[in-house]
């Protein structure tokens, strides 16, 4: 059998964003036609809430422009068969995003295992994936070590790869997630399949033509 032709992405997202959520299920629907190598960039995108939870009320959007996003949340996963919950509360991300950077030493596997489940936890059992408890659990669900956990959110290290994702998105002049990078091609907000797959075939076809070939 050939092997899948590779697709570089860089995606900048965070675990809160309901069309983040979206995005992600889109995006790996591409692995039927390609090696898909996601550089995932987290953002946090509410650094003001508390990881206590919020309510959604909170957040200063009109509450008829929050109900329309939230209208075409529920309309794009029951056309596509997502699974989603109530989104009812916000909560501080930043935690969660550690978590998932410190996760990305231990290869694909556990990385895309804590990312799905991180993603379910919120978006479809409304769990709060603030609470440091809660991610401990997911976490050691996936086979993370505990001293992996406990130095996610203490060592430096991981604490400069948010600083660097901010920075490498003002490199892009991405100033919202999600969004995409499909080499000097950057697609942002709600991102259909049909449009991931047209950019990823002109990507192709771009490179084609500039080796010639």
């Amino acid at each position: 059998m050939a092997s899948l032709p590779e697709l570089k992405v860089t995606v900048y997202s965070d675990y809160i964003c309901p069309f983040c959520y979206v995005g992600h299920h889109r995006l790996q629907r591409l692995r039927d036609s390609y090696e898909l190598k996601v550089n995932w960039c987290f953002l946090e995108i509410h650094p003001e809430t508390s990881a206590k939870g919020e309510a959604i009320d909170t957040l200063d959007y009109p509450s008829e422009q929050w109900q329309k996003m939230l209208d075409n949340l529920e309309r794009i996963a029951q056309e596509e068969n997502i699974p989603l919950g109530n989104l009812s509360f916000i909560t501080n991300s930043k935690d969660a995003l550690l978590l998932s950077e410190a996760a990305k030493q231990y290869g694909k596997k556990v990385f895309y295992d804590l990312h799905e489940k991180l993603f379910k936890a919120y978006f479809v059992h409304s769990r709060n994936i603030g609470d440091k408890i809660i991610l401990k659990e997911i976490a050691l669900s996936c086979g993370i070590d505990e001293h992996i956990i406990k130095s996610a959110w203490i060592d430096e290290i991981y604490a400069k790869r948010l600083i660097n994702n901010y920075l490498s998105a003002r490199q892009h002049n991405v100033q919202s997630v999600p969004s995409f990078v499909f080499g000097n091609r950057i697609l942002t907000g709600v991102v259909s399949e049909k449009t991931f797959r047209e950019v990823a075939n002109q990507s192709f076809s771009d490179s084609g033509s500039r080796h010639g070939s």
